[in-house]
């Protein structure tokens, strides 16, 4: 296994995926633990609706053929969710063609074009170059008549899917930061020039591409950063929808970034103290506001007509900018 080469197999088969130990002294090191250790097993449960309260999520269904992701990110928000802080490891689900019936069983009942989210608890493309879970996925969405698949991800290593007929049923979207923010904050993660060009060779496929810029990172003039980088990033590739996004963290996740990062981080530095409604640490309102409207006035001048979202906020952040009539047009859904 080329992803894992130093891999030792070890059968577990009479436990849960779920309930393989990963063992440490503290939840960071478990944490450490957990990226180096890859679980192949079933998900009997795979295919969920969204159920997000106390912000503007429009909740919507996804599927997890792999758990957690093998990346780096410092400012993993993955690593404080429920299910990752108990079972730390990276998973791969085998159980393909039953996620697949549930997902053909639930759109039966849509009447509508509707996604499936592949990346709400993983990176949807991180190990499909061990999986080639594409090769079944994308021809199935393209026969649906309503369920569309909606990918996440940071990879860069798109073979799999260029030669796919696709239908334009499948929305890739990238996770993306400034170069300099990049090698920063997402050590063992594919370098942005990489994660664009794939970007680009996936649109030049027909796909439809997006992009989200998410957790904004406030490192100093990071607003001019962040603006040059959509410039160029908007007159690279044809994006069919921008979403915008600060960070939304829970306090597992927050701990363990102070922990990789040191507790004066540029990050850690402006957030608040307090919970959100939903439960989540986020920077103060009024930072928010001041990067949301230059970012956004920066993509409009290049890409007037740009659809443009916001992840995770607050109905009063979507009033204050006036953008009600963008509530439930952000990465997740079609």
């Amino acid at each position: 296994m080329a992803v894992y080469p130093d891999i030792v197999p070890e059968d577990c088969s009479h436990l849960s995926h779920a309930k393989i130990p990963i063992t440490g002294p503290t939840p960071f090191e478990q944490h450490v633990t957990g990226k180096q250790t890859l679980v192949i097993g079933e998900h009997k449960s795979a295919v969920r609706l969204s159920s997000e309260e106390g912000n503007t999520c429009p909740n919507y269904w996804h599927f997890s053929l792999y758990g957690f992701c093998p990346f780096g990110c410092t400012y993993c928000y993955l690593a404080g969710t429920p299910g990752v802080k108990f079972s730390p490891s990276v998973k791969i689900f085998t159980n393909i063609d039953d996620i697949l019936h549930e997902i053909s069983k639930v759109s039966k009942t849509f009447d509508k074009p509707t996604a499936f989210y592949h990346g709400k608890l993983q990176d949807g493309l991180a190990l499909d170059p061990l999986t080639g879970y594409s090769r079944q996925l994308i021809p199935f969405f393209a026969e649906q008549k309503f369920a569309r698949q909606v990918i996440l991800t940071k990879s860069a290593d798109v073979e799999n899917l260029l030669d796919l007929d696709h239908a334009g049923h499948t929305i890739l979207s990238w996770t993306l930061h400034p170069p300099e923010i990049a090698e920063h904050f997402e050590p063992n993660t594919p370098p942005v020039s990489e994660r664009i060009l794939a970007m680009q060779r996936c649109a030049e496929a027909g796909y439809p591409v997006r992009a989200v810029v998410m957790p904004l990172i406030p490192v100093d003039n990071f607003l001019d950063i962040y603006s040059d980088f959509l410039k160029q990033l908007l007159e690279m590739i044809p994006l069919q929808r921008l979403t915008i996004g600060a960070i939304c963290s829970y306090q597992g996740a927050t701990q363990l970034m102070n922990r990789k990062l040191g507790p004066q981080n540029a990050i850690a530095e402006k957030m608040c103290c307090d919970k959100s409604e939903d439960g989540r640490m986020r920077y103060p309102a009024e930072l928010r506001e001041k990067a949301y409207r230059h970012l956004i006035q920066a993509a409009k001048r290049v890409s007037p007509g740009l659809e443009i979202g916001l992840c995770l906020e607050t109905h009063g952040m979507f009033e204050t900018l006036d953008m009600r009539d963008a509530l439930g047009r952000c990465n997740c859904v079609p």
